[in-house]
């Protein structure tokens, strides 16, 4: 029977595709680092470009995306750019329901296929944990302050587990309520200037 397919290209594989074929052209660089995620990701390079110029980054992060999108295009945005590392960070897209009710145990799944999938190609995978929210503007009614803190706890043991680095920004960006400080968001969800500024300086060592 047929269906009117409202979103063809599910995962977004033709958003960075012209930047990645440009990319593949060039000569080959040492120690490129993927940045590899949702809006949070994305953003980062928006807000704080300076962190980004004059270096071997490549931001691939699309705003909404859960990490079963994310994990469609692994290939595609991470391997083929063959980085040296690739920072993670998602999950909080899936807690919101973008692409319908994912369990924990499957976005912990989705991440731990992207860490394989990177160790297998060379590619040295860096965890991040989720950043803390009490709400999200999008998706009302909606609490996922708690799952939020239990995924980080998983994905931080994974992570212990399989000697993989676990960058914790929740901790320095969380408030007694479990969600985002004040100073770092303007919405409770993403980070403003300050927020990428606090987490430049919690990423530094390990990039």
């Amino acid at each position: 029977m047929d269906q009117k397919i409202k979103n063809p290209d599910w995962a977004y594989l033709n958003k960075y595709k012209d930047e990645n074929t440009h990319i593949k052209a060039l000569p080959f660089e040492e120690n490129r680092i993927v940045f590899f995620g949702d809006s949070i990701i994305g953003n980062w390079k928006t807000n704080n470009p300076e962190f980004f110029n004059n270096k071997k980054y490549i931001n691939r992060g699309i705003n909404g995306q859960t990490t079963s999108q994310m994990l469609v295009r692994f290939r595609h945005d991470v391997i083929e750019l063959k980085p040296e590392k690739v920072v993670i960070l998602a999950g909080t897209n899936d807690i919101a329901g973008n692409t319908g009710p994912t369990a924990l145990e499957t976005i912990l799944g989705n991440l731990i296929s992207m860490c394989e999938l990177a160790k297998s190609n060379n590619i040295k995978p860096i965890l991040s944990s989720i950043l803390p929210a009490s709400h999200y503007p999008w998706r009302k009614g909606i609490e996922p302050a708690e799952k939020i803190e239990t995924l980080n706890a998983m994905i931080l043991q994974y992570a212990t587990a399989n000697n993989i680095a676990y960058v914790d920004f929740y901790s320095a960006m969380t408030n007694e309520q479990k969600a985002m400080k004040s100073i770092y968001t303007n919405d409770g969800v993403h980070p403003n200037n300050e927020g990428y500024v606090i987490m430049n300086s919690i990423i530094k060592p390990y990039i």
